[in-house]
Order: structure tokens, then C-alpha cells, then sequence
């Protein structure tokens, strides 16, 4: 009998990769301009400037604090006096928030 003759697999050659530098990320222009907020989202944030993810920021905060969140549905804000001056008497959505904080903050 003859035996088959069987194909033996060669190594893989293994390519090593050169590690990648990692670059500090650039801000974009938006995040580290500074705003002048309205007195009445003054009154809220405490801050008459700050750059637009920390007003945001504050704002939950404030919210939070408040317990404006609907306890039922989370995305809701039912504002209370002083937020209602920013944001109107109605419940709102969360991702509606930004809309209304556009006509508070002047650049």
C-alpha cells in the first residue's frame, strides 16, 4: 500500500506592528469658547461665563438638585420657578434642553 502524502502547513510569518503614537486630541472651537449667559440662567448655574458643555453641566446639576426629573419617565424636566423663566411652564423633553438654552447664552 502507498501511503498519501500529506501537505504539512508552514509557520505563518508574524509582521509586528509599530505601536501608534497617540496625539492629544484637538478641541474643537465650540467647546472652549466662553459664553455670556442671560441673568435668569444666571440665576440657575451661578456663573455669568462659562463654555457651553459646562453650562450644560451645571444646569443638570441644578435639575438634580431640584428633583425637576419626572420620576416616571427620566427624559422629561418639569421645570420648577426659576428654571420655567429658562426653559418655559411645560414639561420638556431632555433633548429639547438645547433649543431652549440657545436664547440665554450670547457669544
Amino acid at each position: 500500500m502507498k501511503k498519501k502524502a500529506t501537505k504539512t502547513a508552514k509557520p505563518k510569518k508574524t509582521v509586528k506592528k509599530k505601536a501608534a503614537v497617540s496625539k492629544p486630541r484637538k478641541k474643537s472651537g465650540l467647546a472652549q469658547m466662553n459664553y455670556a449667559v442671560s441673568p435668569e440662567l444666571e440665576a440657575i448655574i451661578g456663573v455669568k461665563k462659562a463654555t457651553r458643555p459646562q453650562i450644560v453641566k451645571l444646569l443638570w446639576v441644578y435639575i438634580k438638585k431640584n428633583k425637576c426629573q419626572d420620576t416616571k419617565n427620566k427624559r422629561m424636566i418639569n421645570p420648577d420657578s426659576k428654571l420655567s423663566e429658562v426653559i418655559g411652564s411645560r414639561p420638556v423633553d431632555m433633548l429639547k434642553l438645547a433649543t431652549f438654552l440657545n436664547k440665554h447664552i450670547k457669544k
